[in-house]
C-alpha cells in the first residue's frame, strides 16, 4: 500500500513540505517499484503474486487519480459516496491488467536474474500499454512521467515514455534481485547505470526560428463557468480586454475560453475580435465549441490571423468518456451528474498545423497530450511536421489540487519524446512554456488571472521516436513483448527437461 502511494507521489510531490511541490521524483518512483519486486520474488504461489501486485496497483492508481472525485461530486453533482466508489472501481478495473502482469511473470519467471529482470520490464510495459491504450485509453500517472528528469530521461527520444517505463521496471527487479546477480553482471550494471547517469539527451532536432506568444489564463470558476450571467459574460469580457496592447506574435486562449457557440455569441463580438488583432499585428488561438444540433458538436480550436476572413479549425479527435461521449450503455451514469458536454464528435487524428510567422502549430486539447503516439502521427511528413505544440486545457474541472502539476509533467515527457517546444494555455494552471529538452522556462502561478508572454524556439528535424511510432504507433513494443514471453516459454520448457 504505501509503495503504491510512493509510486503516486514520485509523478508530482502533492505536499507543500520535504520536497518541492509539483514535482517528480524519479528515485521516489524507484523504491516504491524495487519492494513491490522484492515481494513479488517472494511470493510462493500465483494468488500471492497477482494480490501484493493488485494491491499496489489500486493503492497506486488511487494515490494518482483521486482528484476525480472532485469533478465527479463538486461540479458534476454525484453524490460523494458514488463518487468515491466510481473512483476507486476505476482503479480496481484498471490494476487488473498489472495483475494479469504479476501472474504471467509468476509463471513463466527465469531462474537467471538478469532474465528475471528483463521479463518483468516487458511485462509491466504490457500492462502499462494495455491501460494506455485499450477501452480509449487512461495511462495518467505510467511510471515513465516520474522520469521527466533524472538518469532515464534521455531515453524519451529513441523509446518515448514507456520505453522509460520498460527501463525504469527492469532496473527495479534488478535491485531487488541484487543478491543473486554474479559480479561480472554487478559490473556491468553498475557501468550501464554510470553511463545512463552522465548521458545527456542527444539533440535529434534543430533550431527553427522565433515567435513571441501569449498565453492567457482566466480562472474562471468552474461552476461559473458555463452560466450566462457570471462565466461567460466574464470569459467574453476578460479574454477580449486582456488581449489588447500585448506586443506578441500569437495570442493563446484556453480550452473553451470563448464558452459559447459562435451563432450564440453576442452581435460583432468576432468581428470586433478581428478587428482588434488586424490593429495589434497579432494571430489568435482560442478554444470554442463548434456545430448545431443537426450536426453534432465538436470541442474545438479556431486560429484567427489579422486581416484575414478565413479560419483555421481544429477538432479534439480523443475525447473523454463521460464528459466528451458517452460509452455504450452508461447512459444512466450521465443522467446523475451536471456537466454540460454530451456527445462530441471526433475531429481526424492528423490535422494540419497553424502557420503563422514561419511556425507549424499543432494544437492539441486536454488531455490528448497523454496520447504521445498520436500526436507523433504528426510526423509522417517530415517536411510538414510540427515545429511547436499548443495545449488548450481546462482542468478547473480538479480544482486545486496535483492534477495541476500531474498534466504538466505529461507535456514535458511530450516535449522530451518528439523534441518540440509545448506551450499550454489554461484556465486554471499549468500556464506555462515548456523548450524542446522538457524544461518550463516560464509559468503563471495557478489559480490567478494573468498573461505570460514568453519566447519560444520552434525546431525541426525528427526523433528516432518521433519517426518510428508515426509508422509503426507501438507495435513495436508489442511486438517485443509477445518476444520476451515466447523466449521465457521456450526457456521454461528446457529449464522443464530432466
Amino acid at each position: 500500500m504505501l509503495a503504491g502511494l510512493s509510486g503516486a507521489a514520485s509523478l508530482a510531490w502533492p505536499f507543500a513540505y520535504l520536497l518541492p511541490h509539483g514535482q517528480p521524483s524519479w528515485w521516489l518512483q524507484i523504491i516504491g517499484m524495487v519492494v513491490l519486486c522484492s515481494a513479488l520474488l517472494r511470493a510462493q504461489s500465483a494468488k500471492t503474486a497477482f494480490g501484493v501486485t493488485y494491491c499496489f496497483a489500486v493503492f497506486w492508481l488511487v494515490g494518482t487519480f483521486w482528484w476525480l472525485f472532485v469533478a465527479m461530486h463538486q461540479y458534476g453533482g454525484l453524490h460523494p459516496g458514488l463518487a468515491a466508489f466510481a473512483t476507486l472501481l476505476l482503479a480496481a478495473a484498471l490494476a487488473l491488467y498489472y495483475g494479469a502482469a504479476a501472474l504471467a511473470y509468476h509463471y513463466f519467471r527465469p531462474r537467471r536474474a538478469w532474465a528475471s529482470a528483463v521479463l518483468f520490464g516487458f511485462l509491466w510495459t504490457a500492462a502499462e500499454l494495455a491501460r494506455g491504450t485499450w477501452l480509449t485509453g487512461f495511462g495518467w500517472g505510467a511510471v515513465g512521467y516520474a522520469h521527466t528528469s533524472g538518469p532515464f530521461s534521455w531515453v524519451a527520444p529513441w523509446m518515448g515514455m514507456y520505453g522509460v517505463g520498460l527501463i525504469a521496471a527492469l532496473v527495479a527487479m534488478g535491485i531487488a534481485q541484487r543478491p543473486t546477480f554474479s559480479r561480472s553482471q554487478l559490473a556491468l550494471c553498475a557501468a550501464i547505470g554510470l553511463a545512463a547517469v552522465w548521458q545527456p539527451t542527444a539533440e535529434h532536432t534543430q533550431a527553427a526560428g522565433r515567435i513571441q506568444v501569449a498565453l492567457l489564463q482566466g480562472n474562471i470558476p468552474q461552476n461559473e463557468k458555463f452560466e450566462t450571467d457570471t462565466g461567460v459574460a466574464t470569459a467574453l469580457r476578460w479574454y477580449a480586454q486582456n488581449s489588447s496592447g500585448i506586443k506578441a506574435d500569437l495570442l493563446v486562449w484556453p480550452e473553451t475560453a470563448i464558452p459559447l457557440l459562435p451563432q450564440d455569441l453576442p452581435p460583432g463580438y468576432l468581428d470586433d475580435l478581428r478587428g482588434q488583432l488586424t490593429g495589434g499585428g497579432a494571430a489568435l488561438l482560442t478554444g470554442i465549441p463548434l456545430g448545431a444540433y443537426d450536426q453534432g458538436y465538436t470541442n474545438s480550436v479556431v486560429g484567427i490571423r489579422p486581416a484575414s476572413e478565413a479560419v483555421w479549425r481544429y477538432d479534439k479527435h480523443h475525447l473523454v468518456p463521460f464528459g466528451e461521449f458517452i460509452p455504450p450503455l452508461f447512459k444512466w451514469f450521465t443522467r446523475m451528474m451536471n456537466i454540460p458536454l454530451g456527445d462530441f464528435n471526433r475531429g481526424t487524428l492528423d490535422q494540419t498545423s497553424f502557420e503563422w510567422k514561419g511556425q507549424r502549430l499543432a494544437a492539441h486539447i486536454c488531455y490528448e497530450d497523454l496520447f504521445g503516439e498520436e500526436l507523433g502521427v504528426r510526423f509522417r511528413e517530415v517536411d510538414h511536421a510540427p515545429t511547436v505544440f499548443v495545449n488548450f486545457s481546462n482542468i478547473g474541472w480538479f480544482g486545486d489540487t496535483v492534477a495541476i502539476d500531474q498534466h504538466l509533467q505529461i507535456a514535458r515527457m511530450r516535449s522530451l519524446e518528439l523534441q518540440r517546444p509545448f506551450v499550454r494555455a489554461t484556465n486554471t494552471g499549468a500556464t506555462a512554456i515548456i523548450d524542446h529538452r522538457g524544461h518550463v522556462t516560464a509559468s503563471l502561478p495557478r489559480l490567478t488571472k494573468g498573461v505570460l508572454v514568453g519566447e519560444v524556439q520552434g525546431r525541426v528535424g525528427t526523433t528516432p521516436y518521433a519517426w518510428w511510432v508515426a509508422r509503426a504507433g507501438l507495435l513495436p513494443f508489442w511486438v517485443a513483448i509477445a518476444a520476451a514471453l515466447g523466449l521465457a516459454l521456450l526457456n521454461r520448457r528446457r529449464e522443464r527437461r530432466p
